[in-house]
């Protein structure tokens, strides 16, 4: 059972890595999309987001993108980059990305325009693995598609993703416009888990999994899943893949989830971002980190709005100072 940190946009960068690095970690870690028209043509802050920090054997490089032609010299150049393989994106459902094609948009095109990209980006990866001793997965991560698909419609995009070489599928089981207070539909990562399983097609479940019980949950609807990935639950609270494996894989050392100085891991996290990111970014990464962070304390939402209206870098390291001077009883924490 695999346990993966998923992508979020402004959070998967080597500053949160490093973060859940210091709890023993994960397996793999998704990147936050990567544009590829940005990728192909050399946007100033590319550098940035292919950063492979601080451990590239854990990495998965996320496409995203609406050009055909841009998507595959995207690959050609993160094949090229340390790390897993490549994963294309066909479950964002934000709407500044489906709109414009990218995202949840590849689902919503007609299905050989899709099988198009498919076919030509496994082509790509396999002239790179055969020519590379170091060999590249591919992958998808996608959701159960528009609000009126039906299960016809889901299993034959699968199938098509399988058929043109796919090798791992991520499925969040809700559709374009379902929210998170709408129950994850975990059945259908059992059933194509069991459609793939005569393939050696790994299936990872993605959605509402937060701590030990939601991943039994989770479990318990989709048992021949082959791992769970955990997005925003990571953010907010990094040590939890040392929970799931101490409490639920029943593995692992757990020396790290005593006395985690919560100052401190704060004050980590800024220099972190502050030597990974370019200053242009440094305000909304901390502000969006923040948010998350603020919610682990009891008056939470005196502490997010504390940290997120600093006026900048120092000013929210004073101010995480006197929130545990007035608070010392929310500065250690332990599990």
């Amino acid at each position: 059972m695999k346990l993966i940190c998923g992508p979020m946009a402004t959070i998967s960068h080597p500053a949160f890595r490093i973060l859940i690095e210091k709890f023993g970690g994960c397996d793999e870690y998704f990147t936050e999309m990567i544009n590829a028209g940005s990728l192909v043509t050399g946007g100033p802050f590319e550098k940035y987001y292919i950063d492979p920090s601080p451990d590239s054997s854990k990495l998965v490089w996320q496409l995203t993108g609406h050009s055909i032609d841009h998507m595959l010299e995207a690959t050609e150049i993160l094949c090229k980059l340390p790390g897993i393989g490549i994963d294309i994106n066909m479950g964002c459902s934000a709407p500044d990305i489906y709109r414009f094609g990218a995202g949840i948009g590849w689902m919503l095109k007609p299905i050989e325009e899709t099988r198009q990209l498919i076919k030509e980006t496994n082509s790509v990866i396999q002239n790179y693995n055969n020519s590379s001793a170091e060999k590249k997965r591919f992958s998808v991560k996608l959701r159960l598609g528009d609000d009126n698909f039906t299960d016809e419609s889901f299993f034959s995009f699968c199938d098509m993703l399988i058929e043109e070489g796919v090798e791992m599928l991520t499925l969040h089981p809700r559709t374009k416009k379902e929210k998170l207070a709408r129950p994850a539909r975990y059945h259908y990562c059992q059933d194509i888990a069991l459609r793939y399983k005569k393939n050696n097609i790994p299936v990872i479940l993605n959605g509402n999994v937060k701590d030990v019980s939601s991943a039994e949950y989770a479990f318990s609807k989709a048992p021949d899943v082959n791992g769970i990935m955990i997005s925003r639950a990571a953010v907010e609270k990094p040590w939890i893949f040392a929970q799931l494996k101490r409490d639920f894989l029943k593995t692992g050392d757990f020396s790290s989830l005593k006395n985690i100085d919560m100052f401190q891991l704060a004050l980590d996290f800024i220099s972190d971002v502050e030597k990974y990111q370019p200053k242009e970014f440094w305000k909304t990464r901390l502000q969006r980190y923040f948010t998350y962070y603020g919610n682990t304390f009891l008056f939470s939402h005196y502490a997010q709005t504390m940290f997120i209206n600093a006026s900048d870098n120092d000013d929210l390291r004073n101010r995480l100072a006197r929130f545990f001077e007035e608070n010392p009883g929310e500065r250690y924490k332990s599990f």
